[in-house]
């Protein structure tokens, strides 16, 4: 919507101002993101690989203590000093049912071999002790989890190592292994978030985080859920696995942990063999990082605000002063344009440049006033001149029509021997002169119906006509003996039910000069065809004849007053350019419209008008 020039000018400064501020606070902004960002970025990226070297420090850590322990001692004391789950010593002779595929790579190889494994449940239970990590693992929905249909995790992850035992100087005689059960192990991934995070917490939530996956469940993990409890049994995202478990990537993204959103990083754990088994994860909490750069971003906003409210109100003010000589002018061509021609600027102010516009304006002001005054006088000069036309029009065609009934009546009676013989050349001379009455009464007739038009007289009386019988019907009958002459074939398709609301009079007119017409620019031996339709409320009637398709530019120039078409075949016929001129006056004042359109072989005549 239009505004006030103080307003335009006050926008124009704050837009240079928002030009300037706005990308002052985005770059600022994504300084701060950027910087605090990239911070917990490589925070995180550290500590996956602090966390990777905890989980195979625990595996080494395993193996340097059955290294240093032997088989033949009290198993349960072994087992509370190592640290570990279980602890197995298989003899030689029964190698073929060891159920550890670390345990047999170890005696495949004659070394001592660690990794971590899964142990299916028939194993476990035949393992001594208690522990935690034995228990099956209740699978819980998770959001954007991949669909499953497990609801138990039975199976268990373990941290082994395997040691090989040999004979004193002779043969190997069997093997030790033992580990650690990684389900529900607490201490584990505690230890490893202290070591890695150490114990920070903000608003009550550990800033770092650490699980262990088996396949895509969190099996030891010191997450929360919403109640405050563990979120074992959970699961990873499908994107997560897909990228870690089915690509083997390292996926470091923001990730929606359970509850809360993390920088996260999750690396594959794998088997002895290579072979994706689960998961390693932390994740750094990220609202500490979103609060500290909100906090910094909002300080550096105020400062950037309160140096743009200084700056609009230095505009605002600025925009006054500039605007208020101009608003004068406003206010000037205001009153010229309410016909105030006497209105003048104050032309002595302290702006050289006020000055000259302001003298600008009150000379123009001063020539419009003159040029009004001189357009008043032209103007009445022009509609007393028009109204001579008009009703010269109509005296002219008037006086005409009465003289031009006798002249025909007596011509034709002439010509066809009722007023005594005459000879061929006599009656060739007499088809002339009937002729060139029959157009000198047709031209009559319609400057009677445009001096009408031009006079706004030409009113429309409506009633229900039958478009085939009232109208065209009479008009083709009229005119059949013109269209003989040539050799036409005039065929009116018209349904004989379809009825219109028009002015039987006028329709008339309109019927006519479209036969007509089309009678005229038509070849020798041609086609006229008159049809009709309903379309809508509406009845589109169509009348067609065999000629030269015209051009758009002609079309175009066809339905002006005293327009006629400049080519060789509108030359050989007369014309004043004015049938078509009334004959769209009529349709429009019948609330319809008409066009022409060009066919393949001939032109149409299409109008629209009310249907009854």
């Amino acid at each position: 919507m239009p505004v006030s020039l103080k307003t335009r000018i006050l926008f124009s400064f704050l837009l240079v101002i928002l030009v300037l501020s706005v990308p002052t606070a985005v770059l600022g902004y994504r300084v701060i993101q950027t910087n605090i960002v990239r911070r917990a970025e490589r925070q995180v990226r550290d500590s996956i690989h602090a966390a990777q070297l905890a989980y195979t420090g625990e595996i080494e850590r395993i193996g340097e203590a059955l290294k240093l322990v032997s088989p033949n001692g009290n198993f349960e004391t072994l087992w509370n000093e190592l640290n570990v789950h279980y602890l197995m010593f298989v003899a030689r002779q029964d190698f073929d049912a060891l159920p550890s595929e670390i345990a047999r790579a170890a005696v495949e190889r004659g070394t001592s071999v660690g990794g971590t494994r899964l142990i299916l449940p028939e194993e476990l239970a035949t393992m001594a002790g208690e522990s935690a990590g034995k228990a099956p693992i209740e699978i819980k929905p998770t959001p954007k989890a991949r669909p499953t249909d497990k609801t138990v995790l039975n199976l268990v992850m373990a941290k082994e190592y395997a040691v090989p035992v040999f004979e004193r100087g002779g043969p190997m005689r069997g093997v030790l292994y033992g580990g650690r059960i990684v389900n529900r192990d607490d201490v584990f991934v505690d230890r490893v978030r202290e070591m890695v995070f150490g114990k920070e917490v903000y608003k009550d939530k550990p800033v770092g985080t650490v699980t262990v996956f088996l396949d895509d469940v969190r099996i030891a993990t010191n997450v929360r859920d919403k109640d405050g409890r563990r979120a074992i049994g959970t699961r990873v995202s499908e994107e997560v696995y897909r990228a870690v478990v089915e690509h083997g990537q390292t996926w470091h993204e923001r990730a929606f942990v359970v509850t809360d959103y993390y920088k996260s990083a999750y690396t594959p754990l794998r088997n002895i063999e290579g072979e994706i088994i689960g998961i390693l994860y932390v994740g750094i909490l990220e609202q500490p990082f979103t609060d500290l750069a909100a906090e910094i971003l909002q300080f550096f906003l105020l400062s950037v605000g309160g140096v743009t409210g200084i700056a609009v109100l230095l505009s605002f003010i600025l925009a006054g002063a500039i605007s208020r000589p101009l608003t004068q002018v406003v206010q000037a061509s205001e009153c010229l344009a309410s016909g105030d021609w006497g209105y003048r600027i104050n032309a002595d102010t302290s702006i050289k440049d006020i000055n000259s516009m302001a003298e600008a304006f009150n000379a123009m002001a001063l020539g419009l006033k003159e040029r009004e005054e001189s357009l008043h006088v032209s103007n009445e000069k022009l509609a007393a001149s028009n109204k001579s036309y008009i009703d010269l029009i109509g005296f002219v065609a008037h006086e005409l029509k009465g003289i031009l009934a006798s002249a025909v009546m007596n011509a034709y009676a002439v010509r066809d021997g009722y007023l005594g013989l005459v000879n061929f050349k006599q009656r060739k001379a007499m088809d002339s002169v009937t002729r060139n009455l029959d157009y000198l009464d047709a031209t009559v007739k319609k400057f009677l119906n445009l001096g009408r038009i031009e006079r706004g007289e030409l009113a429309v009386n409506k009633t229900g006509l039958n478009l085939k019988k009232d109208v065209f019907d009479t008009s083709i009958v009229a005119l059949a003996p013109i269209a003989a002459k040539k050799g036409l074939q005039i065929a009116n398709e018209i349904s004989p039910d379809l009825t219109v609301q028009a002015d039987v009079d006028l329709m008339q007119i309109v019927a006519n000069n479209l036969v007509s017409n089309a009678i005229k620019y038509s070849p020798e031996a041609g086609r006229i065809r008159v049809t009709a339709q309903p379309v809508d409320r509406m009845v589109e009637v169509e009348v067609y004849n065999d000629s030269t398709p015209m051009t758009a530019e002609q079309r175009a120039r066809l339905f002006q007053k005293f327009s006629r078409l400049d080519n060789p075949e509108t030359k050989k016929v007369k014309g004043t350019g004015l049938g078509l001129y009334i004959t769209k006056q009529i349709v429009e004042r019948h609330g319809g419209s008409i066009t022409v359109e060009p066919r393949a072989h001939g032109n149409s005549f299409v109008f629209r008008i009310e249907r009854n």
